[in-house]
């Protein structure tokens, strides 16, 4: 019965984090990164319209007339395309400029759920985790990537395409519950392939947490929102059902 209601508990963290995150003493922690990531939001979706115009001008050109209905087709499988790039390519640079922020932000929410007082949190410590919080950044990155381009380029197999899709679908919600997840697991010195041989072992749990983040993602604007939901929620979940020996 546990087991069945493990995606359930996964999508309530995320609802308690967004709960979380308006509480005084958290908000500090969401303005710069909130900044940060909407200038970096406006920016991407200016050059994702300019690669979408600038293909489609330089491809159907080229079509002969008879062909003018593959029209119909290229124009969507370029948005997806487009829209893949987009939120990959945000989630993947919004998270390496905020990491030291959310860092921080999850370990304030680690305490609160710990009981724990720490002194108050100045910029000298923020500065100081840059180096660490961007290495496990880019530990995240060297996992997904080369995943991530190997689905892509099986969906643009036909026939493969149609297991590939899926895959990658399951795999973008995998990768949202990594992403958050190993913020407070990092902060407890949980080694990253630790956390994920644990997030395995916890997979419907996991993959019910991912989920609801990934379709906010997709949400231009509310994901803005989402990034530190998601942050506090998955703290709140590590916490209360990771290893018991996390935390050192």
């Amino acid at each position: 019965m546990a087991n069945a209601l493990a995606p359930l508990r996964g999508t309530e963290y995320l609802r308690e984090g967004w709960q979380r995150i308006r509480q005084p003493g958290l908000r500090r922690f969401l303005i710069i990164p909130l900044i940060l990531n909407l200038t970096l939001f406006m920016a991407l979706i200016g050059w994702g319209v300019r690669q979408f115009n600038y293909w489609m001008d330089r491809l159907m050109p080229h079509l002969p007339e008879w062909a003018a209905f593959v029209e119909w087709l290229l124009w969507p499988l370029f948005a997806l395309v487009v829209l893949l790039v987009l939120f990959f390519g945000f989630s993947i640079l919004a998270n390496l400029i905020a990491s030291p922020f959310y860092g921080f932000l999850a370990e304030k929410v680690a305490e609160q759920e710990r009981g724990l007082v720490s002194p108050p949190t100045g910029w000298q410590e923020i500065l100081m985790v840059v180096p660490r919080s961007l290495g496990r950044e880019f530990r995240k990155i060297a996992y997904y990537l080369p995943r991530l381009i190997g689905l892509l380029l099986l969906t643009l197999i036909p026939v493969v395409n149609l297991a590939a899709s899926p895959l990658l679908l399951a795999f973008g919600v995998w990768m949202m519950a990594v992403q958050y997840i190993d913020y407070q697991a990092d902060n407890d010195q949980v080694d990253f392939r630790d956390m994920l041989r644990w997030m395995r072992g916890r997979r419907a749990l996991s993959l019910g947490f991912g989920l609801p983040v990934y379709v906010g993602m997709l949400i231009p604007l509310i994901n803005l929102l989402v990034m530190p939901s998601a942050v506090a929620g998955s703290t709140l979940l590590w916490v209360r059902e990771g290893p018991k020996d996390s935390l050192r």
